[in-house]
């Protein structure tokens, strides 16, 4: 029929506008770039400078005098939600999520970002280890940063985000900042980190996010999806 006629180099094209509407790596890898640079800054600003050092320390002080007893309670049940067996079983789900919403190269980046993120937190603090400075008798250890716990926490905030179908992306994103800085303001209040350790945390987990995100839009350009919304 002419009126369906295409010509080949009309469908010939076609893969390469797909190509051309898919957003690249580029932002993606500039954000990493930019939480690798401002880790690198943090970690000796916190812990090498003496005024900050202070400051890091009289801040702690501060959160807590927040951690009354019921609060407290509740901070600390917050923070076994991020218990190793409990976060292992957070990431099968939304791999399974990802497998069942036909996204097999998103299922693998976030469970490539569940596991490297931790993993690069808990092998930094023994490199890292630095003794803090203490106020007023809260002191932390040596070996704190960056925070395990907030690391896995936005961790697992993100990756909600990238399975997330379009329509509840936004929402997804605003209850992970929620529970991220829940969870971080928990572990000030019962003096598990510095502030410095926790922000070091969010730093390492958005830049693993972000890893993946510049990782799935290379493969979306370079292979694109059969319907681009599946793999997003």
């Amino acid at each position: 029929m002419p009126g369906h006629a295409y010509s080949a180099p009309a469908v010939r094209a076609r893969p390469m506008v797909e190509r051309a509407r898919l957003p690249g790596p580029r932002g993606a890898l500039g954000l990493a770039g930019l939480c690798l640079a401002a880790a690198a800054l943090l970690w000796p600003l916190a812990e090498l400078v003496p005024p900050l050092q202070l400051r890091d320390a009289v801040l702690l002080h501060d959160f807590t005098l927040l951690a009354h007893p019921r609060i407290a309670s509740i901070a600390n049940d917050l923070l076994h939600l991020l218990d190793p067996l409990l976060f292992v079983l957070w990431g099968i789900a939304l791999v399974a999520v990802a497998v069942a919403r036909e996204r097999p190269r998103t299922a693998f980046a976030v469970a490539c970002v569940m596991g490297l993120a931790p993993l690069t937190a808990e092998t930094l603090k023994p490199l890292l280890a630095h003794s803090h400075q203490s106020f007023d008798g809260v002191s932390i250890g040596a070996a704190s940063w960056p925070s395990g716990h907030s690391t896995a926490a936005l961790t697992l905030g993100l990756c909600a985000v990238l399975v997330s179908p379009p329509r509840l992306r936004r929402l997804t994103a605003v209850l992970a900042a929620v529970f991220a800085l829940a969870v971080g303001v928990s572990l000030l209040m019962l003096a598990w980190h510095m502030p410095s350790d926790v922000l070091g945390g969010y730093l390492v987990a958005s830049f693993w996010a972000a890893i993946a995100v510049a990782a799935l839009r290379g493969a979306n350009r370079r292979w694109p999806p059969r319907r681009a919304g599946r793999t997003r």
